[in-house]
């Protein structure tokens, strides 16, 4: 069993100085190097074996695959795609699969690993992958991206499955991409099994409560987190980087509790205002103008500047490295809430948890859409539907319960909530590891 060892120097836990090792002022931004900094942090923490350490950052399996497209004019597309299956210790590996034409494999290996500390942390039996295919979704056909995605599923088939690997959508896939995917599965192999894919459409086996799911979970977090620092929600100001599916669901719900939304982005900039943005009208707004830029009764604001304004709890939901050593000093909210995959540095935590700023980390506060991903494998498995209220609720105990074993872990180690999140997470997949054995 893997062993935690307690430091010399106890620490505050909630925004109490990071316990990462001293490094050099330059940053190093590619998101592979970063991941395997923060399990480096709690290998260390966790005294593990250097062969158990090797075994647990180095992906299973990493599978590239050239995807031939026809195209609507009758040419063909050479389009390349990825699969990365990072650990499968304690269960099938789960992961969405994203359509980006800035997809890297180290990016896709990064959350690959990350999807297996996210499913350990919240203590759901998968381990971790993710996909992608490198092309631009936003100039190219819906029939064109049904076979893209075909052929993308009919590449990576030998190695997906019920109990083997389960994609998920993630950046510019949706239930149709799943749907699309669940069929070319099915009518390759003869199994109509809906459990392959999780994200599905409600009329082929997808789960009631996954279009909220990511945003929920967040909410649950800050709200626990809120409660032990003694921060009211209630008329809190946030402000909200990226409004997407995540961060505008967020901004709906964080608005039913009332607090305060002052500032809202998404890839064209922002909109600020003191008094209050209803997420409702933003949304409205966007879907006509294509952007919250220019809604009435808001001033424009820079994505840059929105993340350095005061508030109180700040939601990056957009993109990786936006808090970095270049701005971490200037940082301004009480919570940060990561509703992105990786938005802040090892640099940036150190100096924010320096400065008494709370991270919440990406493997918690995002983990409701794995959560739920995770019970529609099981009703898919067993048969059940279970309906919008039981959805909910077991999300809310399963996300309140892995705040609570962070905190825990935090005050027993004396870590901050990454380093938390981390070692809990770490030691679940070591100790399945372990006791699993290797074989041959």
């Amino acid at each position: 069993m893997a062993t935690v060892a307690k430091p010399t120097t106890p620490l505050r836990p909630l925004g109490a100085p990071p316990m990462v090792p001293r490094i050099a002022p330059r940053e190093d931004l590619n998101p592979f190097r970063i991941a395997q900094m923060q399990f480096d942090m709690a290998a260390e923490f966790l005294k593990l074996d250097q062969g158990l350490r090797q075994i647990l950052r180095t992906p299973k399996r990493v599978l590239e695959v050239s995807i031939p497209t026809k195209m609507d004019n009758g040419q063909v597309k050479l389009l390349m795609g990825y699969r990365v299956q990072h650990n499968m210790a304690r269960g099938p590996a789960k992961g969405g699969v994203r359509f980006h034409p800035n997809i890297t494999l180290d990016e896709i290996k990064a959350l690959a690993s990350a999807m297996t500390w996210k499913t350990a942390a919240v203590n759901i039996p998968f381990g971790g992958a993710k996909g992608g295919v490198i092309c631009d979704p936003k100039r190219m056909s819906k029939s064109e991206l049904e076979r893209m995605t075909r052929r993308y599923a009919s590449e990576i088939l030998p190695f997906i499955g019920p109990d083997q690997d389960i994609p998920a959508p993630d950046i510019y896939t949706d239930a149709q991409t799943m749907a699309w995917m669940m069929d070319t599965y099915a009518m390759t192999t003869g199994r109509a099994s809906h459990a392959v894919v999780t994200g599905k459409p409600m009329s082929i086996g997808g789960s009631a409560g996954s279009a909220e799911a990511t945003a929920q979970g967040l909410v649950h977090v800050v709200e626990e987190a809120c409660k032990l620092k003694k921060i009211s929600l209630r008329g809190a100001t946030i402000a909200i980087q990226g409004f997407g599916n995540a961060g505008a669901t967020a901004a709906r719900l964080f608005a039913d509790k009332k607090a305060k939304i002052v500032a809202l982005s998404d890839t064209r900039g922002g909109v600020t205002n003191p008094r209050g943005i209803d997420p409702l009208k933003a949304f409205r707004y966007k879907e006509r103008a294509g952007t919250v830029v220019g809604m009435p009764g808001a001033s424009r604001i820079s994505n840059d500047d929105l993340l350095t304004m005061k508030c109180d709890i700040l939601v990056p939901a957009a993109l990786e490295n936006v808090i970095t050593l270049q701005n971490a000093d200037a940082i301004k909210a009480r919570i940060v809430a990561e509703a992105s995959n990786g938005p802040t540095t090892p640099h940036a935590d150190e100096i924010l948890a320096r400065r008494g700023v709370i991270v919440l980390p990406d493997i918690l506060t995002n983990a409701g859409g794995v959560t739920v991903s995770y019970f529609e494998w099981v009703q898919n498995q067993q048969g059940l539907v279970w309906d919008a209220e039981e959805v909910t609720a077991r999300l809310q105990k399963t996300i309140v319960r892995a705040f609570h074993e962070m905190v825990e872990t935090m005050r027993k180690h004396h870590v901050p909530p990454r380093a938390g999140a981390m070692i809990l997470a770490v030691n679940r997949v070591a100790e399945a590891t372990l006791v699993r054995g290797l074989f041959p």
